[in-house]
């Protein structure tokens, strides 16, 4: 096993809050060197290390289940939609069918997701344990000079998530409902950014003060950025006027 010290020789003034920096910079996207001159401080050109691209497999499944649970949750979808779109889904969905009988649609759908969660974390530890071993790297500079990430799903489990998404985006992101939503949020955002940035007296403090003596939309973006859905509909009320009323 490496140790701190063999870990960071490669690379003089690297430390563990480094590595966490550098793998929110690289989060999901790797660039090379001048492709992003305010990061260049980053290790621009090499990969981040294997933690730092788990995590975001790891975010991306968590994301695409939570998403899936709460369009079942809010009857947007059903089982079978899910079965008939997602393979991977398809024999659990029989399977419980089958092994819980005297089970609700829901607590079937709940075992379901819980075995199709767990089919993609085995996925991505298998998928990566193979391609770490085939790449032959033995150390955290090795992982960083490798010329693509090896944190990846096995083949099965890439297909499946891949399904997923598309499901996820045609049946959910994309549906009228959802878009309306996000057309009105859009609308209140914009409302709000117009009316600070005009006006930053409207803003609270320690807003308002920073807005005063610096770039003031900077300070908004910033002050917008914290909100929840409810506080962005109350302060827009309260600041602008009822929400905006979207065409049909």
């Amino acid at each position: 096993m490496e140790g701190f010290e063999q870990r960071y020789a490669r690379f003089p003034g690297l430390n563990l809050s480094f590595e966490v920096r550098e793998g929110i910079v690289k989060h999901s996207h790797d660039f090379a060197p001048g492709e992003r001159p305010e990061l260049d401080g980053f290790l621009p050109g090499l990969r981040p290390p294997l933690e730092a691209q788990l995590i975001d497999l790891a975010d991306e499944t968590a994301y695409n289940t939570a998403d899936l649970d709460d369009a079942f949750s809010a009857g947007m979808l059903t089982a079978c939609d899910v079965a008939e779109h997602v393979p991977e889904y398809r024999p659990l969905h029989e399977a419980a069918g089958i092994q819980f009988p005297g089970a609700t649609g829901r607590e079937r759908f709940h075992e379901c997701l819980r075995q199709l969660v767990d089919k993609l974390v085995s996925g991505l530890i298998e998928g990566t344990v193979a391609r770490a071993a085939a790449s032959g790297v033995q150390t955290v500079g090795d992982v960083r000079a490798f010329p693509e990430r090896l944190a990846a799903f096995a083949p099965e489990a890439a297909a499946t998530s891949r399904a997923l998404k598309r499901f996820l985006h045609a049946r959910v992101y994309a549906s009228p409902g959802l878009r309306q939503g996000r057309d009105r949020s859009m609308a209140m955002i914009g409302g709000l950014f117009r009316g600070f940035v005009e006006d930053p007296r409207r803003l609270p403090e320690p807003y308002r003060q920073r807005a005063f003596e610096g770039a003031a939309h900077r300070v908004v973006c910033d002050y917008i950025a914290g909100m929840t859905d409810g506080f962005l509909r109350r302060t827009y009320r309260q600041t602008i006027g009822p929400e905006p009323a979207l065409a049909e």
